[in-house]
């Protein structure tokens, strides 16, 4: 597994969760992290990403409520999920970026009950 993902769960609307990705140390000069959603019925999107050098987007529905961070050492990324709402139930995959391609995790349920 080249992107290993965890930290999904239930939670209760409000509640807070946080997401953490390994990388293997395989994969190399890696230029993005990130994380995509993708809810039943919908098609995944963009919900936070993170160069090397620290810049940050976010899809809108998540900003000042999710803030994603890297370790560029570790080859890891987390995502830190505040003020959670049922429309933030999906799962969430790790994405990484590297000069040679792109990498997904596994995926990793997030239930956020109202």
């Amino acid at each position: 597994v080249q992107l290993q993902a965890s930290g999904g769960g239930l939670v209760h609307s409000g509640g807070s969760l946080r997401l953490s990705c390994a990388a293997s140390k395989s994969i190399i000069s890696i230029l993005t992290m990130g994380w995509y959603r993708q809810a039943p019925g919908k098609q995944r999107e963009l919900v936070a990403v993170i160069t090397t050098g620290g810049s940050t987007n976010y899809v809108d529905s998540v900003k000042g409520r999710f803030t994603i961070s890297r370790d560029n050492a570790e080859n890891t990324v987390s995502l830190q999920m505040n003020s959670l709402k049922p429309e933030d139930t999906a799962v969430y995959y790790c994405n990484a970026v590297s000069i040679r391609g792109q990498y997904w995790g596994q995926g990793t349920q997030v239930t956020v009950s109202s």
